[in-house]
């Protein structure tokens, strides 16, 4: 465990208050950055004019949250619809109390040494879960809280998601606790001295990567805010700084989950070989981590940003069907692969490299039978396959709102396709109706 035998109130509180300051600074510096970045993806210039390179745009933007009018609903639960955004950014605060920044650092002009983290405890990646957790019912009261449908069809696929997508993460983190044999994130980074774990862990530093982009609600599974058909989701009912501080929640959550990815898979605030090896490891000393640590962290960052400016948003059903049916059963597998390993390593004297093999050869022939596999058809399909297959076409706006298509069911062509394929047809056999003449139907082609 890291020492903290020489803290004291005042040490607590000097740290409390930097993590505080570098999360909101941070905040303002990731909008400013995704910004730059998914403009520079689309060929624009991004933000330019308020400040030197855009830099004091988020700073712009916070300032017109702050003036902006403050609407509270009238059909609202008016104490629930206040705390919701409270709960949702008090949590995310939480999380890096025991995120290790460092080593022992000294402290600026005194001799008052200190470690680079507020505080670290045996079951410290069980607190950041629990904080994750608790943070999503900022969420789900949110929208609930609103009185109104799209809100509320946020929070019900919020509910939906953190139950999917943490249960994947935790998965993806046990199989840290076996090879490290703790959940203390001290003692993770010091069990990373020789190796970082993402090289002998890589399936579950991947399970882990899709599940915090999952469980931040960021593109391509921002499903709760899906502004395409939700309007903004359980936000929609929210203004001024209530809406502000959602919006805080959802980058500082980027940040708490980029910081556990390099707790956990990257070696924490160690530097990067060859560069650990230099001098007897001087680059692991004073306040060179925090500098490593900030880069790394900085890297997942601009993954998220990357997956947004590239990845379109899933469907729900799509979303679920991937968490439930992939996601966690290869974590699960995955665990059961390491004990097995862990357990031979302890117990029995063999080959290691031949167990590995013979685990993923295994591995491999699994994955192809269940590829092959047929799906159940779901209740309802039939019926949906033979009208599919009947001269009726199916009416997406039957129910008086649109729904998508059952397996099985196909929707018409749009009038748009359907001219583009007269013109083709057109194109090829002269003497054919225009393809410009939209009042031409198919019975008038046949006759």
């Amino acid at each position: 465990m890291v020492d903290f035998s020489n803290d004291t109130f005042w040490t607590y509180l000097v740290k409390a208050v930097l993590i505080l300051v570098f999360l909101l600074t941070s905040v303002l510096l990731a909008i400013w950055f995704e910004r730059k970045v998914v403009a520079r993806m689309q060929v624009r210039p991004g933000p330019n004019v308020h400040g030197p390179f855009g830099l004091l745009q988020s700073l712009a933007d916070a300032m017109k949250l702050l003036l902006k009018e403050d609407i509270t609903v009238k059909a609202a639960d008016k104490f629930v619809y206040l705390i919701a955004p409270m709960i949702a950014v008090f949590c995310s605060l939480l999380t890096f109390a025991v995120i290790p920044l460092g080593p022992q650092v000294r402290i600026p002009f005194t001799d008052i040494t200190t470690p680079a983290q507020l505080t670290d405890f045996p079951v410290a990646v069980l607190y950041i879960l629990a904080c994750a957790s608790v943070g999503v019912y900022g969420i789900i009261l949110g929208g609930w809280a609103s009185g109104s449908t799209y809100p509320l069809l946020g929070a019900v696929r919020s509910t939906a998601q953190v139950i999917s997508y943490e249960l994947a993460m935790g998965l993806s983190l046990v199989s840290v606790f076996i090879v490290v044999g703790s959940m203390s994130t001290g003692e993770i980074v010091a069990g990373q001295t020789d190796y970082w774990l993402i090289l002998p862990l890589f399936p579950a530093f991947l399970i882990y990567v899709i599940s915090m982009i999952g469980e931040t609600n960021r593109l391509p599974f921002d499903l709760p805010e899906a502004e395409g058909e939700l309007v903004s989701g359980y936000m929609t009912e929210y203004s001024s700084m209530k809406f502000a501080w959602f919006f805080l929640a959802e980058y500082i959550n980027m940040i708490n989950v980029s910081a556990v990815a390099t707790t956990l898979f990257l070696g924490g605030w160690r530097a990067p070989w060859p560069i650990s090896s230099i001098n007897d490891g001087m680059f692991n000393e004073g306040w060179w981590p925090i500098a490593w640590f900030l880069v790394k962290m900085w890297m997942f960052m601009f993954l998220f940003v990357w997956v947004r400016g590239t990845v379109l948003r899933l469907r729900y059903d799509q979303f679920m069907r991937f968490g439930w049916k992939v996601l966690i059963p290869f974590a699960l597998g995955w665990i059961v692969c390491v004990s097995i390993i862990r357990g031979l390593r302890e117990f029995h004297d063999v080959n290691l490299q031949t167990v590995g093999v013979v685990i993923f050869a295994v591995a491999i022939v699994v994955i192809v039978v269940l590829r092959f596999i047929p799906e159940k058809a779901p209740a309802g399909a039939a019926g949906a396959a033979g009208a599919a297959g009947s001269d009726e076409a199916f009416d997406a706006f039957a129910a008086g709102y649109p729904v998508p298509p059952l397996p099985g069911q196909k929707l018409p062509p749009s009038p748009r396709a359907e001219r583009r394929a007269r013109a083709a047809i057109g194109a090829g056999a002269p003497g054919t109706p225009s393809s410009t003449d939209t009042s031409t139907t198919g019975k008038d082609d046949d006759e």
